[in-house]
């Protein structure tokens, strides 16, 4: 006051900005500013008068309209823990709250608008926009080739359309070309689709052509070493035609049709995952898919070693329960008849349409008994070709490039593995001939030996052919020796695997073994040439006059029979129809398609135009994926089924929708010895089994990867066993309370983030639950009293989360609520920045193999003769090992690597293999920018979305 130019007067002025601008280090801007004290009175006066000015305008700020803002924020929203709880569930599932009824349309002239498949269709769209790929594995029977033809016309209508018309691929195996065909192609017109078979994945030249990937059957492709697989990642990991606005090329998306995801190895899953996601760079909530699942093999390999069965199987049931919950669930759409039948929604639209689904009754056995001497030829037999003490067989027919000394050994690649691959793969065929059919036993047994004989044969000339693309065994037992040595002749400068070898380029042991073989197949054939009887066939010739068409359990008079053997369902045909029976008919690879009408006809509820002329089909496994046969609800499996995948593809057969019988039942033989007692008959028959088991190593288990023989269901359980989606059950319950309580779902949609609520509840008392989130995954953690954090499952969460009465009442926070939550904060942004870094600083966790190749690989960069462009695909080589984006492109580099330790070639000579190999990966596009992975974001900053403390009452 009375403030002049004679008195003292002040005024500070400016601020600490420390940005790049703000301190001047920006080239283009800088913005410097100081903090001033200031004593003119000229500077006093003009500071003074800008003051008033704003004064004048100023706003006021009273403490109600602090109250206003604070009543629209988490301060002050008043939250019931039942309210909590249906925010929890909202805040989770988004936008599948929402039910599309126009995520089918313009269906097909017989086919029904189902509620559950238009869910699947806009679930899995999702996940093709979010990852790029993902699994479809509604059960067997619920219309998966359906569901994903839709999601490639959505998808259709959604990438580009109409100024980019997407292209789509669909990869299945020969069986059910013509099925695809007919459903994607002919009934739901998909514009632009080519189908191919899984043998045929080299003939795609132009896999840029393509913007969608389905692959039906994918557990085939579970084996990345195989060439399938490899054909099939470079397919689906190449750019498509389909130009972003920011000028970069479209990935492509992938859906993997498979109704058994989880019923796989750890590394089966991973491989699997891996035609979608980079293993170390993926789009999951777990960013290094390799590192995590290098941890579960060894967990599995480990509890496979267990000698304690209930052990091992509870480690390996761990396991999977892992993989589900961090992997498997988020890339997933699955439904089963338990989840459609369980959810009211789901069943009153199956009720409406009339579609029924039949209840699978337990598999019933058929014992049939080996008299005294038969059953002792037999469990020498299983004896014979199982042991590997030295007593048993050594199959040396087919293992004999593992004997091949080293100079001519290095010729095939893997030959030892490969020699025993074939090995096994022999001895699991004579196993399971002898399980099938004593006919088709003798078959194989006779081949066996004679080829066995010729190998012996061609060593005592001194001449050894090997030519794995030629029949060498047949060319010379029909004496044809001069036309194979001229076929050899003409192949052998274009076919690197042909050899002529005399005895001296093989190691000892080889034909030891081969004479050994040749004597006891001699004398085992002999023996089991003189068998006539066959109880099998007895019986099942009895079960047929009694039992397996009684009205009671087969209405429509129709049965299918499965057998793997070709040889056995040619041998059933022609005693049945000696035997009387004039309406059967077989189906093996060699007739599929010349015998599909008829069975479609006869055997196809949905077929239009119905036949009756055969009541019994006979097939091989060819009829056991993607054909209708359920006219049918009685199934007999001949041979025993070896897994509990061939068994589930065979019963989808007749239980699929529109089946016409109430119930399913499953007839398997087993075989056991001829006593009077029916509990010594059941403990024969599992001891038979488990010499099979025994023999076939770990393609045998029946129902489940952990099933022992010795406590497995065999006669008791049932195959309605389904698990449950527990997710699709909380997701329903939403759905139930948005559509009984309209205005309530609305209000409490609208609460804001943070919500957070007190609640009595004295077995949890001082323990908080909380829901945090980043813009990479979802995380529940639980604190307990005594300040243990653990990271917690959805189902876990909404387990602790759950309030079924309305009316309850929040209490006040208990005292350790915001030290809970800080410390799960900060455990959240450990872990996620832990995984960020990592899949940034991939080089750090490489294995041995991939910085082999990675050093090999910097080796050529700095050579003269490589060009840029060669340097360019050289460095997206070398990205594409740190994110583990082809598993074959180091294994090739290595190969390669190795290869000059024996053949020694100049660098060019080198670096001109290097990019013959490296060309053959899309690592770069056309504009020489390497391919760009899904688009990830590394902002790890966490919002807690809401949060729940307990405390006593």
């Amino acid at each position: 006051k009375g403030f002049n130019e004679h008195k003292p007067g002040a005024v500070i002025t400016g601020s600490s900005n420390l940005t790049a601008a703000g301190i001047g280090v920006e080239e283009q801007v800088s913005n410097y500013e100081f903090n001033v004290l200031l004593h003119d009175f000229d500077d006093v006066q003009f500071a003074t008068g800008e003051f008033e000015n704003l004064w004048k305008d100023s706003v006021e700020i009273l403490p109600k309209f602090l109250e206003e803002v604070r009543d629209g924020t988490y301060l002050a929203a008043a939250v019931s823990p039942h309210e909590l709880y249906q925010k929890l569930l909202l805040e989770y599932f988004g936008q599948s709250i929402e039910y599309d009824p126009n995520a089918i349309t313009d269906m097909p002239e017989g086919y029904k608008r189902l509620s559950y498949q238009m869910d699947a269709v806009t679930s899995g769209f999702r996940l093709l926009e979010k990852h790029g790929g993902f699994f479809l594995a509604d059960v067997v029977g619920l219309g998966k080739t359906m569901i994903a033809t839709l999601i490639a016309k959505k998808f259709f209508f959604h990438n580009g359309f109409p100024e980019h018309r997407s292209h789509t691929l669909i990869v299945v195996p020969p069986a059910i070309e013509d099925s695809w065909r007919e459903t994607a192609k002919d009934q739901f017109r998909l514009d632009n689709c080519d189908i191919i078979t899984n043998g045929s994945l080299h003939k795609v030249k132009r896999p840029e052509k393509y913007d969608l990937i389905i692959v039906d059957e994918a557990h085939k492709f579970r084996n990345d070493t195989a060439e399938a697989f490899d054909e099939l990642q470079r397919i689906c990991k190449s750019p498509t035609q389909h130009y972003l606005p920011d000028g970069s090329r479209a990935s492509k998306r992938v859906i993997l049709v498979s109704a058994t995801p989880l019923n796989n190895r750890p590394d089966d899953i991973r491989n699997l995952i891996s035609l979608f996601q980079d293993l170390k760079d993926s789009t999951l909530s777990v960013a290094n898919l390799q590192r995590f699942f290098a941890q579960r093999q060894k967990e599995y390999q480990e509890a496979h070693r267990q000698s304690d069965p209930e052990e091992a199987r509870r480690r390996v049931k761990d396991i999977y329960e892992l993989i589900r919950t961090k992997i498997i669930s988020e890339v997933t759409v699955r439904r089963t008849r338990n989840d459609l039948m369980e959810h009211d929604d789901y069943k009153q639209d199956l009720a409406t349409q009339g579609v029924i689904f039949p209840k699978i009754e337990p598999p019933r056995k058929i014992l049939y008994q080996l008299p005294p001497p038969l059953e002792d030829l037999y469990d020498r037999t299983m004896l014979l070709l199982s042991r590997t003490d030295g007593k048993g067989l050594t199959y040396n027919r087919y293992r004999a490039i593992g004997f091949l000394k080293p100079e001519k050994k290095q010729k095939y690649q893997n030959a030892d593995r490969i020699s025993s691959q074939l090995a096994t793969i022999m001895r699991t065929l004579l196993v399971k001939r002898l399980d099938s059919s004593f006919h088709a036993f003798k078959e194989s047994l006779r081949r066996f030996r004679d080829a066995t004989g010729v190998m012996r044969d061609m060593f005592a000339r001194g001449t050894i052919y090997i030519a794995p693309n030629l029949n060498v065994t047949e060319f010379l037992m029909e004496g044809r020796e001069e036309e194979l040595i001229a076929k050899i002749a003409g192949r052998q400068p274009t076919d690197p695997t042909i050899e002529i070898c005399s005895p001296s380029d093989f190691q000892p042991g080889l034909t030891e073994g081969l004479e050994s073989d040749w004597q006891r197949l001699d004398e085992l054939y002999t023996e089991w040439k003189k068998v006539e009887a066959d109880p099998k066939l007895d019986e099942f010739l009895a079960r047929l006059e009694d039992g397996l068409f009684d009205p009671k359990i087969n209405r429509q008079h129709k049965l299918v029979v499965f057998s793997e053997s070709e040889e056995t369902t040619s041998y059933l045909l022609g005693r049945l129809t000696k035997a009387g029976y004039k309406r059967v008919f077989t189906v093996s690879s060699k007739n599929r398609a010349e015998r599909m009408p008829v069975v479609r006809a006869n055997f196809d509820a949905n077929f239009k135009d119905q036949a009756n002329d055969y009541d019994i089909l006979i097939s091989t496994e060819v009829l056991a994926e993607g054909v209708n046969l359920h006219r049918a609800n009685v199934i007999v499996n001949y041979d025993t089924p070896w897994n509990s995948t061939r068994l589930m593809q065979r019963v989808g057969r007749v239980n699929r929708i529109g089946s016409m019988a109430p119930h399913i039942y499953i007839y398997n033989f087993y075989p056991t010895a001829k006593v009077d007692d029916d509990i010594e008959l059941k403990k024969k028959a599992i001891m038979k089994l488990q010499a099979f088991h025994t023999a076939l190593g770990e393609d045998s288990q029946i129902y489940s990867e952990t099933e022992e023989v010795d406590n497995f269901g065999l006669f008791e359980r049932s195959l309605e066993e389904e698990e449950r989606d527990q997710r699709l059950a909380l997701l329903m319950e939403l759905r139930r309370f948005r559509q009984q309580n309209p205005e309530e779902f609305r209000r409490i949609k609208g609460l804001p983030l943070r919500a957070r609520v007190g609640r009595a509840h004295e077995p949890r008392a001082g323990s908080t639950v909380t829901f945090i989130r980043s813009n990479r995954r979802d995380a529940f953690y639980r604190m307990k009293p005594d300040g243990a954090l653990e990271e917690i499952s959805l189902l876990e969460a909404a387990d602790e989360f759950r309030a079924p009465n309305p009316r309850e009442e929040a209490i006040p926070l208990h005292a350790a609520h915001y030290d809970h939550i800080n410390s799960a904060l900060a455990k959240f942004k450990e872990s996620v920045v832990a995984e960020a870094l990592q899949a940034e600083t991939v080089d750090a966790t490489q294995g041995p193999n991939e910085q082999r190749a990675l050093r090999y690989l910097d080796g050529f960069s700095s050579l003269p003769f490589v060009n840029e462009q060669e340097r360019a695909l050289i460095q997206a080589a070398k990205a594409a090992i740190r994110r583990a984006r082809f598993q074959n492109l180091q294994r090739q580099i290595n190969q390669l690597q190795r290869s000059t330790k024996t053949v020694k070639l100049t660098p060019a000579a080198l670096a001109d293999k290097l990019m013959q190999i490296l060309r053959t990966y899309p690592l770069l596009q056309e504009d020489d920018k390497p391919v760009a992975a899904a688009p990830r974001a590394f902002d790890t900053t966490p919002d807690i979305i809401l949060s729940e403390s307990f405390d006593q009452p």
